[in-house]
C-alpha cells in the first residue's frame, strides 16, 4: 500500500469519527505525497463543504475534473458541490455554475 493510499485511509477514520479539521490535514498530506490522487481531492472537497469553506471545497471538486476529464461522475460531484456552496451562501451564482457542470457530466454519459 502507498503512502498516499494509508493516509487517505487514515483520513477517511477521521472522517467517519467526526474529525473534520484532523481529516482534512491527513488528506491534504496524502495529496502531498500524490498530488493528483483524484479520490483524496474528492473526498478532501466533501470535508470542506462540511466545514463551510466552499472556496475550497470547489478547488478540490475542480482539481478532480482535471484529472478526469472524461469522467461524468466528477461533474456530477462538481455540480453538487457548487449546489451545497448556494445552500450555504445563498449565492445565485452557485446554482448557474452546478448546472453547467451538469450539463457537462450529461454530454459525457451520451458519449458512453
Amino acid at each position: 500500500m502507498s503512502d498516499a493510499v494509508k493516509l487517505y485511509d487514515e483520513a477517511l477514520s477521521l472522517k467517519d469519527a467526526g474529525k473534520l479539521e484532523e481529516a482534512a490535514e491527513k488528506f491534504q498530506e496524502a495529496l502531498r505525497v500524490e498530488p493528483n490522487y483524484a479520490v483524496a481531492h474528492s473526498a478532501l472537497a466533501v470535508v470542506k463543504q462540511k466545514l463551510a469553506r466552499h472556496d475550497e471545497a470547489i478547488a478540490h471538486a475542480r482539481k478532480v475534473c482535471e484529472i478526469e476529464p472524461n469522467d461524468p461522475f466528477s461533474y456530477t460531484a462538481l455540480s453538487v458541490t457548487y449546489q451545497r456552496a448556494f445552500a450555504g451562501t445563498n449565492d445565485m451564482q452557485y446554482i448557474r455554475l452546478a448546472e453547467e457542470a451538469m450539463e457537462q457530466s450529461r454530454m459525457l454519459q451520451s458519449r458512453h
